[in-house]
């Protein structure tokens, strides 16, 4: 398990990006992706799994 901050989502278009705690890497999020309703700047678990574009976070929810 995984912990982050959401650095940015887009309800509208159900989509955003977390920043890993402790590296500069940052994860791609859909909404499908999400357990609990996120924000900005909310902290967060997550699990990676590969897409099609690399590692995507799933199974997120408020830490």
């Amino acid at each position: 398990m995984n912990t982050g901050k959401v650095k940015f989502f887009n309800d509208s278009k159900g989509y955003g990006f977390i920043k890993e705690d402790g590296s500069e890497k940052e994860y791609f999020v859909h909404i499908s992706g999400l357990i609990d309703q996120v924000g900005q700047n909310d902290e967060v678990t997550f699990d990676l799994k590969e897409g099609k574009k690399g590692l995507n976070a799933i199974n997120v929810k408020l830490a």
